[in-house]
């Protein structure tokens, strides 16, 4: 017996359909979303208490640790020194990033909300069988 779409009886088209209509409005969405950062060496990542970490002192544990395991690569003190900064680092980054929607029209918006809801109420469909009750 032939199975279609997420292995039911037929919904090919709809799964089809709703893909496109999921990546178009995605695509759009993502398009109008515009990303700017603010990081620079004397940028605060971090506040202890009213004492602010900077990424120039979040890479001076990590120049520690990289001399530790350097010099012995057993050495659980630079390993911990050396992934605790790269994650402090991380962390910092994804924290100084400043997402903003672009200025749009009304029927912009509700036109990449359409494509987009209604490409994935299209896709669920596919993945159930016919003779579903939902």
């Amino acid at each position: 017996m032939y199975r279609g779409a997420g292995g039911s009886n037929g919904g090919e088209g709809s799964f089809l359909i709703g893909l496109i209509m999921m990546v178009a409005g995605g695509y759009l969405f993502l398009r109008s979303v515009h990303v700017d950062h603010y990081l620079s060496m004397g940028a605060g990542l971090f506040h202890i208490g009213s004492f602010q970490i900077t990424n120039g002192m979040v890479l001076i544990p990590f120049i520690f640790g990289i001399g530790m395991i350097f010099y012995n690569s057993k050495n659980i003190l630079g390993w911990f020194l050396t992934i605790a900064s790269i994650v402090a680092l991380t962390f910092g980054i994804i924290a100084s990033i400043n997402f903003s929607l672009q200025g749009m029209s009304a029927f912009d918006l509700i036109t990449m909300i359409i494509l987009f809801v209604g490409g994935l109420g299209l896709f669920l469909r596919s993945l159930q069988g016919r003779n579903s009750r939902f």
